[in-house]
């Protein structure tokens, strides 16, 4: 492959033994920081109204909050229509305390939107903590007094696997990852989780995007569009059968979490993606397989009428949240024994006629 395509390796920022250093000056209590989410026209606006009212409903008191800053892509060239959010919309999410700030696409755009994730950090303030959110999350309780090591980044566990899908005749998942770890000059040895079998894909460092967090928005996404963007222009030999589209971005970020000394999140952050939030992916999913207080949560801070009023023009939220259909959906599932297989759920939701999108 050509060189000039791949970045440079990063210089090494941590010891495997002790961990990332850093020079920040230590302060008493958790550290502040910026939660991100990316807005956009459509689907992205009304799931940020959602995001954003089960904030504040979680952090009442502004002044101790962290700062809610949502991304918004501008029109250009990487657009076919203005992704910017409906004045209506804006003017909710000012009311509820959300900070809107514009970013231009460099890289990606409408033909790849899961890259505004990566695109969106240069939005927010350099070397400050933050907490990137999918916006279709919605918060159960406070951020404010988990336990980030902001210093060692990590992501979500909640995922399938995804990616890769090796062919019968390889490589396997072993030679696919290391091929990457291998390209940007990163160690993979101490990635392995040795206590899950030889080519079987927990064994290797996978995350859901739906949530990440770093010490420094910018560094952090100056080196995830350069692997992102190396990746998709000149995926190798390795990978020349996989697919990368939608994975992409789930393909780079164990490599740049790697390079900054992260890897998975320990216990003490279990209340992501547990009981502070719940990426529900969809409304119909949320209403499928979360628990009563998700479901709880949701009607709560989705009933004041300002909220109320610009939801019901989503279809799945008239459907699901106001017109009650979310309880047809739930009775289709014991949620003690629900089909491993996320599509499954789809599937059955569907063949109902209660998917909503």
């Amino acid at each position: 492959m050509p060189a000039s395509k791949t970045p440079a390796a990063p210089p090494p920022e941590t010891s495997p033994e002790t961990g990332p250093e850093t020079t920040r000056e230590t302060l008493p209590g958790p550290a502040p920081f910026n939660v991100l989410a990316v807005v956009q026209r459509g689907r992205l606006e009304y799931e940020a109204l959602i995001l954003a009212a089960s904030f504040r409903a979680a952090h009442p008191d502004p002044a101790t909050a962290p700062r809610l800053i949502l991304a918004e892509p501008q029109p250009g060239p990487r657009w076919s229509d203005d992704p910017r959010i409906t004045p209506q919309v804006r003017a909710a999410l000012e009311r509820l305390g959300a900070e809107i700030r514009p970013f231009d696409n460099r890289d990606f755009g409408h033909s790849w939107p899961y890259g505004n994730k990566i695109e969106a950090l240069e939005a927010l303030p350099e070397g400050e903590p933050f907490l990137f959110l999918d916006t279709d999350t919605l918060i159960l309780g406070p951020l404010t007094d988990l336990p980030f090591d902001f210093t060692r980044p990590a992501a979500s566990m909640r995922r399938e696997g995804t990616w890769p899908d090796p062919p019968l005749y390889g490589p396997g998942y072993g030679a696919i990852w290391k091929s990457l770890y291998d390209r940007f000059g990163l160690d993979f040895a101490g990635t392995l989780d040795e206590s899950q079998p030889d080519e079987y894909w927990r064994r290797y460092l996978y995350f859901n995007a739906g949530w990440f967090f770093h010490a420094d928005p910018r560094a952090f996404g100056r080196r995830f569009r350069d692997y992102a963007v190396a990746i998709r222009d000149d995926p190798g030999e390795a990978l020349a059968s996989q697919t990368l589209d939608p994975w992409l971005d789930q393909v780079a970020l164990p490599l740049v979490i790697r390079s900054f000394g992260g890897g998975r999140p320990g216990p003490d952050l279990s209340g992501l993606d547990g009981d502070r939030t719940c990426h529900y992916r969809t409304l119909p999913l949320l209403y499928a397989r979360e628990g009563d207080a998700v479901v709880a949560c949701l009607e709560e801070v989705t009933a004041p009428n300002p909220v109320k009023r610009l939801l019901k023009e989503w279809e799945p939220a008239k459907r699901l949240i106001y017109q009650g259909r979310g309880a047809r959906v739930r009775a289709l599932f014991d949620r003690r024994d629900l089909p491993r297989r996320e599509a499954v759920i789809r599937n059955r939701i569907k063949a109902e006629g209660l998917w909503f999108r």
